[in-house]
């Protein structure tokens, strides 16, 4: 039996203006509303990374170090966030130049997300190969290089320092050794006369001319990497004594021209 006080209505069927419901919502929480999918766009692109590029390897220069082809243009890349040992620091300069020759072969496609440029105008960018390896990770895993504390705040810190202490636990590469070899950054700022930044050309050790095998440069000129025309003359102006060339003091002159 149906309660005399009770009765069922269909709201269906009762008219409701649209702006009645807006008339129920409070100034307030309509500006919350409008404003909340801006701020979700804003925050998605602050967290999201730089976008990433393709580009085509043309060289490598050492364990750290590409060049490439981005749309035709010629791009010096400085792999981010790790340090490769100098060519200097036999054999392990070589080998990881040659590993990661391995992962990218010359003509091989790869991504490219920016960082950002260090102070020899080289692009620093985190490498991906064609099958989306991270290059400078794995040459951290593979003991081919270290992570660069210095300059890990943009990549994954935690992660590049776990595949470092893998490679330090099975003694790959630079671990062989019971605590690795010199670290690049102490081998580069012990031939730089133990500061950490490069000094001015005019105060640079006289003994980086033994260092190189050369003998005191020729009166006369003075060369700069954007002027010497190719790397291979940047290495003969080196050995004739020109180490104002090397900025790093790595043994290599002007590696923006490799």
């Amino acid at each position: 039996m149906e309660d005399p006080w009770i009765k069922t209505i269909n709201i269906t069927q009762i008219p409701v203006p649209i702006r009645s419901w807006n008339a129920m919502i409070k100034p307030s929480q309509l500006d919350q509303m409008r404003v909340a999918p801006l701020l979700s766009f804003l925050i998605f692109t602050l967290l999201t990374p730089l976008a990433a590029a393709a580009a085509t390897v043309i060289s490598v220069g050492d364990g750290d170090t590409i060049r490439v082809d981005e749309s035709g243009k010629k791009i010096t890349i400085r792999v981010a966030c790790i340090d490769a040992p100098e060519m200097a620091q036999s054999p392990y300069g070589q080998k990881a130049r040659e590993a990661l020759q391995d992962l990218l072969p010359i003509g091989s496609t790869v991504t490219l997300k920016v960082q950002t440029k260090d102070r020899y105008g080289r692009t620093v960018v985190e490498v991906f190969t064609q099958n989306g390896a991270n290059a400078g990770l794995t040459l951290v895993q593979q003991g081919h290089a270290f992570a660069y504390r210095q300059y890990l705040k943009q990549c994954d810190t935690w992660v590049y320092l776990d595949r470092e202490k893998l490679a330090e636990r099975y003694r790959l590469g630079v671990w062989r050794s019971a605590r690795g070899i010199e670290r690049p950054w102490d081998w580069r700022a012990t031939r730089r006369g133990g500061e950490s930044k490069p000094k001015q050309r005019a105060e640079r050790p006289v003994n980086l001319t033994i260092i190189n095998g050369a003998a005191s440069p020729r009166p006369g000129r003075r060369w700069y990497c954007r002027t010497v025309g190719s790397w291979e003359h940047a290495q003969q102006l080196l050995r004739e004594g020109h180490t104002y060339l090397d900025g790093d003091s790595d043994g290599e002159a002007c590696e923006a021209l490799r």
